[in-house]
């Protein structure tokens, strides 16, 4: 029996799987910097300054927000094959850089190597999905790649205290970025066999980011840009967070005490996997801005708490249901979300640099979240942390709401919708 058109196939499930690993990769990437920073001050680099832990953290993301810019543009033009399988073994090359050159600044280099190949993934990942799956699943089955990165941020996590659990010394966290490494090969091997996408570019680059364009950049950049700060400001620095915070063992000290935050760190990333799921079954029900502009709203909401929580000294379990509604809401809204809107938005031959752009400007500020992250909370502490995570929390929000009015998009679900919005723009 000849499958129906709308219907999926094996191979529709296995395109998704293959174009979802830098998803998963760079989760991955933001959970072991984090949890590198801390291991460095205790294996001889007590001098890390703020700025330079800060440095560290955002290298990944540097090279994520270049390589999504790039990438998409070149791909769009050349061919989508060449870039598919060329930044997977980027992002090897990164973790051979770091594990065989142990320093500092050669983990700024290595991080922000395997950040361009995973930045370049980031900008292809969507637009293949969008353009091999039947139209009535694409939209839907490209969340359902921008959830997998739950999986990367959930086993970074639980293979890190897994490794330091058995080499609790701080010496040792080279090893941990074999983890992105094997992950990189692992998807060059995937993609071997692959078919070539070859769209014409349709837009000129300055024309990129002007009128109707200019508003679908900041539309689909400006949020993810926000959302950045929460996945990556927030998850880059949680195990320093949850050691500031004093939701750890008060007694432990040294690696033990960085052990354990690395524990609390992967239960609070468990949260991320339902996040996303409550997201997906509402996806083609629900109006995508509207669920952008509510998740930030409840987001805000649950940092708030945190933030009650810590001044006024409540219980633990109060400050971890604050992260629990922070991470399931940003998950279920702005982190989904923003991933699906550019490949709405853009016609398929601009649709790689669209969504190269818009990571671009995700990454930027999530650039900028890791690096004032540390010097929040070496000036004001947790409270100044909170207070400025909530804010741009609720700025993406209002952002969300002004250009998706302006858009048109306010109920858009479905692509179809979207497409014959676009023809009133």
């Amino acid at each position: 029996m000849t499958p129906l058109p709308n219907a999926l196939r094996g191979r529709d499930y296995w395109t998704v799987a293959v174009a979802s690993m830098e998803q998963i990769i760079g989760a991955a990437l933001s959970t072991i910097a984090g949890i590198i920073i801390p291991m460095l001050k205790l294996a001889g680099h007590s001098h890390l300054s703020p700025l330079l832990q800060g440095l560290i953290g955002a290298s990944g993301l540097a090279g994520i927000s270049l390589g999504s810019l790039f990438v998409g543009r070149w791909a769009d033009a050349q061919g989508y094959r060449r870039w598919f399988r060329l930044c997977p073994l980027m992002i090897v090359a990164g973790a051979a850089i770091v594990y065989w050159l142990p320093s500092v600044g050669w983990l700024i280099v290595g991080l922000t190597v395997i950040g361009f190949g995973v930045g370049g993934g980031y900008s292809l990942d969507g637009a293949y999905i969008s353009e091999l799956l039947p139209k009535r699943w694409a939209l839907f089955m490209v969340g359902i790649a921008k959830a997998t990165s739950s999986i990367g941020f959930i086993a970074a996590a639980a293979l890190s205290y897994w490794i330091l659990s058995d080499h609790p010394e701080a010496s040792d966290w080279p090893v941990l970025i074999w983890l992105l490494g094997g992950a990189g090969l692992l998807t060059f091997f995937m993609r071997i066999k692959w078919v070539q996408i070859k769209p014409n570019t349709k837009t000129p680059w300055d024309d990129m980011f002007r009128g109707a364009n200019l508003e679908k950049v900041i539309f689909c950049g400006i949020p993810w840009a926000c959302e950045g700060l929460g996945v990556y400001g927030i998850g880059v620095f949680l195990p320093v967070l949850i050691m500031a915070l004093g939701l750890e063992d008060p007694s432990l000290e040294g690696m033990a005490r960085v052990v354990n935050s690395v524990k609390i760190t992967t239960w609070i990333n468990f949260f991320i996997l339902p996040g996303f799921i409550l997201g997906l079954c509402a996806v083609r029900r629900e109006a995508h801005v509207k669920m952008l502009c509510n998740g930030f709203v409840v987001c805000a909401l649950g940092l708030l708490l945190l933030l009650v929580a810590y001044l006024l000294r409540w219980p633990v379990w109060v400050s971890l249901l604050g992260f629990m509604v922070f991470e399931v809401f940003l998950n279920a809204g702005p982190h989904l979300v923003t991933f699906i809107l550019p490949n709405q938005v853009y016609p398929a031959g601009d649709r790689a640099a669209g969504s190269g752009i818009a990571s671009m400007l995700g990454k930027v500020g999530a650039i900028i979240g890791v690096l004032v992250m540390p010097l929040l909370l070496s000036a004001g502490g947790m409270v100044l942390v909170l207070s400025v995570s909530a804010a741009v929390m609720v700025l993406g929000a209002v952002i969300g709401h002004i250009y998706g009015i302006k858009l048109g998009l306010m109920k858009v679900k479905t692509k179809k919708s979207i497409v014959e919005s676009e023809k009133s723009v």
